[in-house]
């Protein structure tokens, strides 16, 4: 199978301007990523860096979101997170709650020093599981105005207590902590990482719901493209290592600025969205629940993504 449209999984609005950037990060790990800009853009413009889902490349929902935001009047910088994609670092295919936190905050210093854009109204747009890594930017860096979290995950809180927290104790975390242990012992052996798998190539007849929804979006024509992990052979097992004992959202209380989350009513993960907003403070924060959606709407379904609110949110709070 190959992407939709020559390597992405959407067609480029004829409204916008695509280009391929480079910038690096405070650790020197080279990112990669495409700018979207609106054709007719004059003067200095507000910036939006978007990432994410967890397991996907630029050329998904993250550009999509990018090219349908320039549209809307924004410099739109959709990229490959660290260790995938065209982004640089190595070892390949793993995450980092603090190094793909970072990601955010170099694409806010890639933007800030561009002549086109005004550096006083910069966001952020996080998707999924770059959702959660986006309100941990927020939490840290001053420059960003405003943050979108979109059908969010917490990926730190689901990794060391499981969905809806069903494996939240000890035992638990030792069990995983010490299986995950042995295969770093196999993978050094072996000179090589094991991969965990993406979405899986065959549904199951008792496939839960909203594994039915990530095989429709990443094996399917409608989302596949060829560098997304989950599309393929997924992260290396030991990428979640980390998660376990790093709670991303720690202080995302003290978080200044503006916050948008926003998830699907019916989405399984719902529950990290609304728990999320309950620990925010102060009266910039929204919380919008959309009816009937599942979380792989918001993947890329425009007449249930509410970009109008997107837009009318971060234009309110630059």
């Amino acid at each position: 199978m190959k992407a939709k449209y020559d390597g992405y999984s959407f067609e480029l609005n004829e409204k916008v301007t695509r280009t391929k950037v480079e910038f690096h990060n405070r650790y020197g790990i080279k990112l990669v990523g495409d700018l979207y800009m609106p054709k007719n853009a004059t003067g200095k413009i507000p910036a939006i860096a978007v990432a994410g889902p967890f397991g996907a490349v630029k050329e998904q929902a993250a550009g999509l979101y990018a090219d349908e935001m320039a549209c809307r009047g924004f410099a739109a910088l959709a990229f490959d997170p660290s260790f995938i994609g065209e982004s640089g670092g190595d070892v390949r295919n793993v995450a980092s709650p603090d190094i793909n936190t970072e990601d955010f905050s170099a694409a806010v210093d890639f933007l800030s020093v561009q002549d086109y854009v005004d550096a006083e109204k910069i966001g952020l747009i996080g998707i999924c599981g770059f959702g959660g890594m986006a309100l941990n930017a927020a939490a840290m860096d001053t420059r960003i105005k405003v943050t979108v979290a979109s059908t969010m995950y917490d990926m730190t809180r689901v990794t060391a207590n499981g969905y809806f927290d069903s494996t939240n104790n000890a035992d638990a975390r030792f069990e995983a902590k010490k299986a995950l242990n042995a295969q770093r012992t196999e993978d050094y052996k072996n000179g090589t990482y094991q991969r965990a798998g993406g979405v899986v190539n065959e549904l199951p007849d008792d496939a839960p719901s909203f594994v039915k929804d990530y095989f429709d979006y990443y094996k399917t024509e409608r989302g596949y493209t060829e560098r997304s992990l989950n599309s393929n052979d997924g992260w290396n097992t030991t990428s979640s290592l980390s998660f376990i004992n790093m709670p991303i959202l720690k202080y995302s209380d003290e978080i200044r600025s503006a916050v948008l989350v926003m998830h699907g009513e019916k989405a399984h993960s719902c529950y990290f969205s609304k728990d999320a907003f309950a620990k925010l403070t102060g009266d910039n924060k929204e919380l919008l629940i959309i009816p009937d959606a599942v979380h792989t709407d918001l993947y890329d379904q425009k007449d249930i993504i509410p970009f109008d609110k997107v837009e009318e949110f971060l234009n309110q709070n630059m």
